[in-house]
């Protein structure tokens, strides 16, 4: 019995610090129609003056910074075309010696020795060298081509 007591002080002080739903009068609005037709507008010539310069000013303002913008931006798309570009150096580098070092490998004396006894070849016998550059004199004068059958016979 003494809890239902107490709810019921506890809700009879709530309510009284409710605040009422209806506060003063209301208030209403009436349209008003205003004619303004009959108002001339006077130019002001010097706040025009202080507005267009207003507008060079903002207008000087936004190319400088939109110039400013488009070099910061330039130089940062400059600074990834040089590094990509510097990678690619490196990786032809890179290439040219994986390359120089394949034909060095190929150009070995004792590989192509080697190549040649699985072939069947044999080495030259006296007489069947021909230097081409003892042939020839002078380079710029034109050759005739000729033909020789020699016969090599294999032992």
């Amino acid at each position: 019995m003494a809890a239902a007591a107490a709810t019921a002080i506890n809700s009879a002080v709530r309510g009284s610090r409710r605040k009422p739903c209806w506060t003063g009068t209301p208030e209403i609005y009436f349209a008003k129609p205003v004619d303004n037709s009959r108002l001339v507008k006077v130019e002001d010539s010097r706040r025009g003056r202080e507005m267009r310069q207003f507008g060079f000013a903002l207008g000087c303002l936004f190319l400088l910074v939109m110039t400013y913008t488009w070099q910061h931006f330039k130089a940062i798309e400059y600074g990834y075309k040089i590094e990509f570009m510097k990678n690619e150096v490196n990786g032809l580098a890179e290439l040219n010696r994986t390359l120089r070092l394949e034909e060095a490998s190929l150009r070995s004396p004792e590989r192509i020795d080697r190549l040649a006894r699985q072939y069947g070849m044999v080495p030259p016998r006296a007489g069947q060298i021909i230097r081409m550059d003892s042939a020839l004199p002078d380079a710029n004068v034109p050759v005739m081509a000729s033909a020789k059958v020699s016969v090599i016979s294999v032992p």
